[in-house]
């Protein structure tokens, strides 16, 4: 096992102890930088590098180039949780990486942040976010990379305001400060989160369906009217009937039940691309 990380005097943000993560997580390497382009590039240069043990995380204080979906820039106050986690797809039995690996992250994250803070009532909204009260508590980014291995990018507001948020956000923007009254320290969150995450991939490698038994209590979207947004000008509307065993969306529309691997919720031309001025992004 292998633990980086900064001496508590060079942080000015909640200590994450090393050893505690490689004790109470599952994971194998832990890396804790204070400040870094992006977390997802950081984690990519360990899944590339053959000797270095996983499943590995590197947590940072803050990232100056964050980023999500579609090419979205990444917001969330500094000090908030921003990790990538690396995992091997072989030690699952799996060649590559599955579908449904990026939910079972999102409803890890909702369990465990249930758990720690129940007011938040967080929801999972398909196929990458976590919500509390209608509003984006967390985003998943969900890359690939050479041999079977799969990078998790998980962003949690746990300190701030939405009130720092960019204006053009603001309005979609959840903390836990806003909507509990307090923060939440990252290591706690990352004890509590982390074996449920690696818990849940194995459980589903065992029994498809058991992701949807966990999902399904935490949809945000079932019983709703949405429209799924396919790229190219194209878009499906009608009623979300959950999720398949696949991680596929489900939806009721005039042409049928349709079950949609890929696509978003979010209107390309609302995706958050960067103010011009420079924000603290992670």
């Amino acid at each position: 096992m292998s633990v980086a990380q900064p001496t508590l005097a060079d942080s000015e943000f909640d200590p994450i102890s090393g050893s505690a993560m490689l004790e109470r997580t599952g994971l194998a390497a832990f890396h804790h930088q204070l400040e870094v382009v992006s977390t997802m590039d950081w984690a990519r240069a360990l899944a590339i590098d053959p000797d270095v043990l996983l499943p590995a995380a590197v947590v940072a204080d803050r990232q100056t180039l964050g980023r999500g979906r579609q090419g979205a820039r990444w917001w969330q106050p500094p000090g908030s949780l921003a990790v990538s986690v690396v995992i091997d797809a072989r030690s699952l039995g799996q060649a590559q990486p599955q579908p449904v690996w990026s939910l079972a992250c999102g409803v890890a994250m909702a369990e465990a942040l249930a758990a720690l803070e129940p007011l938040t009532t967080p929801r999972v909204r398909w196929p990458n976010d976590v919500e509390s009260r209608g509003r984006k508590l967390a985003g998943i980014l969900v890359e690939t990379a050479p041999d079977g291995r799969a990078i998790f990018g998980i962003g949690v507001n746990t300190t701030g305001t939405a009130r720092g948020a960019p204006e053009a956000i603001r309005h979609r923007i959840a903390t836990l400060p806003d909507t509990v009254g307090r923060t939440l320290p990252r290591e706690t969150l990352l004890v509590e989160f982390l074996p449920r995450f690696f818990e849940l991939l194995n459980e589903i490698q065992a029994d498809a369906s058991r992701l949807i038994a966990r999902y399904r209590p935490l949809c945000s979207l079932t019983g709703e009217d949405v429209t799924v947004f396919r790229g190219a000008g194209k878009k499906i509307s009608g009623r979300c009937c959950g999720i398949d065993t696949t991680g596929a969306l489900v939806v009721d529309t005039v042409a049928g039940r349709l079950h949609l691997a890929s696509g978003s919720l979010t209107d390309p031309a609302a995706v958050w691309r960067g103010d011009a001025q420079p924000d603290p992004q992670t």
